[in-house]
């Protein structure tokens, strides 16, 4: 409906404000002055009223109309505009910061509220990997079953995205100290540099409009977290919210496990990707037909006791997972090799047990084991500076432990008995050894958009 139908001078007749207010169907019109700002208010009451005190169709409109009137700016919230119209008031003006009128709200019209410009966020946690590792390698479950066992603890990528207008791409990572910017998707592709799997990522997403997006994550590179798939998995939670048909859990996942093994090329394992994704406590299994992720109900009371039961140990070893699962792949061969992931498979079964039944003195001497095991896949694995921080722990308390991810460098997982604990962070923190709080984090990849607000910086 035109506002125009609404507006009539400030020097019109009652007869002109009865015609406008015939056309307009509302009861109402709103007085204008030449600059076309609104001054006053008249109702069809208001001119009845006049004519019962002896006014006349000639008498001006502005002699009995209200300059005292309700009115809201333009893009008011729906909220207020309710409140005034269930408080007796037909109809509300609808002006812009001249005070000219802009739109109208009443019983049976509300102005559609424009869609503002939205962005995406999400955020997606590290995993710590409790036994079964190099049995998620595909060349090992091609000819037999892989299982791991993980959960996700409260370490997290944080990844920003917003739509640009305009085909530009602008990619900003605080992890890298770096930004990407092109003119088109293409142009970012053909960059060379550290943006590797980011990269790959836009390959395996192929993203058919230019956007903006900013990456951070709280723990460092190459820390044997999986941080590359959880790094993955925010930039592709952040694009599947601007997707129709969204895709799920195992997509998510697997298109992490595309960008970084096909696409970039580095060698690794599949449980990386399902655990971020998933989140919490999972009993994976991997076979050729399919992997299956299953989640684990393990008493509140003993994930409690298992968390305050296990110290994260930064050994400040940064590690190549890519050259070590390269170097697995080739050992693989060997029937003493096959073995020992054998034995892990079998240990991991058995260490689901031990969670699920609250069995968690065992659970800790069982790490010590698939720490031996683990060994044994590749000399790259430890180190005799690793192999000092280990036996160190366990000469200070600790049950057992191993190092995370493929191993090189990266975190120490230890577990330690409850009267032992200050003991082996005070040995490790004499060591150089940093030790790092975490919690349990129940939930995988989160996603979700915002909306903009107009407090954003403007893209530029």
């Amino acid at each position: 409906m035109s506002v125009e139908l609404f507006k009539i001078p400030a020097g019109a007749s009652l007869r002109d404000a009865l015609t406008a207010i015939e056309r307009n169907h509302h009861g109402i019109v709103f007085c204008v002055d030449d600059t076309d700002v609104v001054t006053a208010v008249a109702t069809d009451g208001d001119i009845r009223r006049r004519l019962l005190a002896g006014g006349t169709l000639d008498d001006k409109i502005i002699s009995c109309a209200n300059r005292d009137f309700v009115w809201e700016p333009v893009g008011a919230s729906r909220e207020a505009l309710l409140k005034k119209l269930d408080h007796r008031i037909r109809v509300i003006p609808l002006l812009d910061e001249r005070h000219r009128l802009s739109d109208i709200a009443s019983h049976d019209r509300l102005p559609l509220q424009c869609e503002e410009r939205i962005y995406a966020r999400a955020r997606s946690p590290v995993r710590i990997s409790f036994g079964g590792g190099g049995s998620d390698l595909t060349h090992y479950f091609s000819g037999a079953v892989g299982a791991v066992i993980n959960t996700t603890v409260s370490l997290y990528s944080h990844a920003t995205l917003r739509l640009r207008d305009d085909s530009k791409v602008a990619i900003h990572s605080s992890d890298l100290g770096q930004v990407l910017m092109a003119d088109d998707l293409l142009g970012a592709l053909q960059i060379s540099g550290q943006f590797g799997l980011l990269q790959a990522l836009l390959r395996a997403i192929q993203p058919n409009f230019g956007f903006e997006l900013y990456l951070n994550s709280d723990f460092p590179m190459r820390s044997g977290l999986g941080g590359s798939a959880v790094v993955s998995a925010a930039v592709l939670g952040c694009f599947n919210q601007f997707r129709r048909d969204k895709w799920d859990l195992h997509e998510l996942a697997e298109l992490a496990f595309q960008a970084e093994r096909l696409h970039l090329g580095i060698a690794g394992g599949w449980q990386d990707q399902y655990a971020t994704v998933f989140g919490g406590f999972n009993f994976m299994e991997f076979r050729m037909d399919q992997n299956v992720v299953h989640p684990l109900r393990i008493p509140q009371d003993v994930v409690l006791e298992l968390e305050e039961s296990l110290l994260l140990c930064d050994t400040g070893i940064a590690h190549d997972s890519g050259e070590i699962h390269q170097d697995q792949r080739r050992s693989m061969q060997q029937e003493t090799v096959q073995k020992s992931v054998q034995g892990n498979v079998e240990l991991c079964y058995r260490m689901r047990n031990q969670l699920l039944r609250g069995q968690l003195t065992q659970f800790g001497m069982s790490l010590h084991e698939a720490w031996l095991l683990k060994r044994q896949l590749s000399d790259r694995i430890s180190s005799p500076h690793l192999d000092r921080i280990y036996d160190n722990a366990l000469a200070n308390g600790a049950l057992g432990g191993k190092l995370l991810g493929a191993g090189g460098g990266g975190f120490f997982l230890f577990y330690v008995p409850p009267f032992r604990k200050h003991g082996l962070i005070d040995s490790l923190q004499r060591a150089g050894l940093h030790v790092r709080p975490f919690r349990f984090e129940p939930e995988g990849l989160r996603a979700w958009t915002a909306r903009d607000r107009g407090n954003q910086v403007p893209v530029a």
